[in-house]
């Protein structure tokens, strides 16, 4: 039995194979399905993600190329594409691998925490459509204990490494709380999509999303306690703001110091928290001058991702030696399976010769012999029939000069030096 790891992500492969070798949440039940009832795979789990997609299983022989068929055939894909752009991770690898994953190590950006929660995903979507079994399911809450442990014991994910985080982050750090705090983010692109999820995480009820088009605006608050404005509306609207972030495409800024002296004034000038992560600048610089106002710019915020981004290299290097460590333990337990067969084939040997020998003595005792005779040629016979076949491999070894089988059984028997 083998454990294997196959696969492709943002490393080896283009967006746009990426996305024809990807699987909805919708899709996933089948496909586990489908290469579990192949023949090939005992057991199987599919993740998933915009950056990677790997097929995590057990097969009974040792034929990787088969989940490599099983892809192109359920997946149209074409094998040479395909073929240059995987790999193939067997039993150890396939372990650590899973674990690094799982810990942030593998991801596009260090030690996001994001990745672990879409692992759980596909083991739970997999455990539930009866792809997994023993292995996998092992495999899998070792998996998420030891990305627990990580982040536990390390600073992987401590810091922000990204501008859209770094910016909630230093809202956090400046405001005791957010959850009383009303932002206003300018923008509806990708770094202000990031923001507001963000915001939301970190417990903000009053989202305002201002953009040039609202509609694009009103996809990133529908279903939330949020409202979507116009840039015109920016005047009227800016001294309810405790916390502005703005990231246009605008070559002009958009707000100006005359604005922000406005609306300082109707808030009878309570602070206000103000992040431009626009290049050029959305915010005018003067705005950095007034009394009541904190700004940062997008060098501000990214001078503390590269620090950030150190930081969490230093805390890989300690995540990587409680991965190397876990590794080991999961193959000890995974290697035991591998005796199974061969105690169970003993205790069968030890239970038929003693099933046998107790008939013989059991008949003795009815025919009228000593009990205490019958009983002692009992335990003499049992001992030699399962002495007879170790003591006659044991010389052939000796005659065959395999000292390795004659140390194994001193230490199989526990027999003194």
């Amino acid at each position: 039995m083998q454990l294997l790891t196959f696969g492709l992500n943002h490393r080896t492969a283009p967006i746009s194979l990426r996305e024809k070798a990807a699987f909805t949440s919708e899709q996933l039940p089948g496909a586990v399905r489908s290469l579990v009832s192949s023949g090939n795979v005992a057991e199987a789990a599919i993740v998933s993600t915009c950056n990677r997609t790997e097929i995590y299983c057990h097969q009974n022989n040792t034929r990787p190329d088969q989940v490599f068929e099983w892809l192109c055939n359920y997946g149209q894909l074409d094998a040479a594409n395909l073929d240059a752009a995987t790999y193939c991770l067997p039993g150890e690898e396939a372990v650590q691998h899973a674990f690094r994953v799982a810990s942030g190590l593998d991801s596009l950006v260090l030690g996001e925490p994001q990745i672990l929660g879409q692992m759980k995903s596909a083991f739970t979507t997999a455990y539930n459509a009866g792809a997994t079994g023993k292995i996998l399911n092992r495999l899998f809450q070792h998996t998420f204990s030891v990305a627990k442990q990580v982040r536990t014991e390390t600073l992987i994910g401590a810091n922000a490494v990204s501008v859209a985080f770094a910016a909630v982050d230093l809202a956090r750090r400046i405001f005791s709380k957010l959850t009383d705090q009303t932002v206003l983010l300018i923008g509806a692109g990708e770094t202000i999509e990031l923001v507001a999820r963000y915001c939301r995480d970190s417990g903000v009820n009053h989202i305002i999303v201002a953009n040039r088009s609202i509609e694009r605006a009103q996809t990133l608050v529908d279903g939330h306690n949020s409202e979507a404005i116009s840039l015109a509306s920016i005047a009227d609207r800016l001294h309810e703001a405790d916390i502005v972030v703005a990231s246009t495409a605008s070559t002009l800024p958009i707000v100006g110091k005359g604005t922000v002296e406005r609306a300082l004034k109707a808030r009878r000038h309570k602070p206000v928290l103000m992040i431009d992560l626009a290049v050029p600048r959305d915010i005018e610089p003067e705005v950095g001058s007034l009394r009541d106002v904190f700004l940062y710019t997008v060098d501000d915020l990214e001078e503390i991702v590269e620090k950030n981004i150190g930081s969490r290299r230093d805390a890989a290097d300690d995540a990587e030696k409680i991965i190397d460590l876990q590794v080991v333990r999961f193959m000890r337990w995974f290697r035991s399976l591998e005796s199974i067969p061969t105690i169970r084939a003993i205790r069968g040997q030890i239970d038929a010769l003693q099933d046998s020998e107790l008939r013989q003595a059991q008949r003795r005792i009815e025919n009228g012999e000593n009990p205490g005779e019958v009983l002692e040629a009992f335990a003499r016979t049992l001992s030699r029939k399962f002495a007879h076949a170790p003591s006659q491999a044991l010389k052939h070894a000796d005659e065959d000069g395999n000292g390795a089988l004659i140390d194994a059984a001193r230490k199989l028997f526990k027999l003194p030096d």
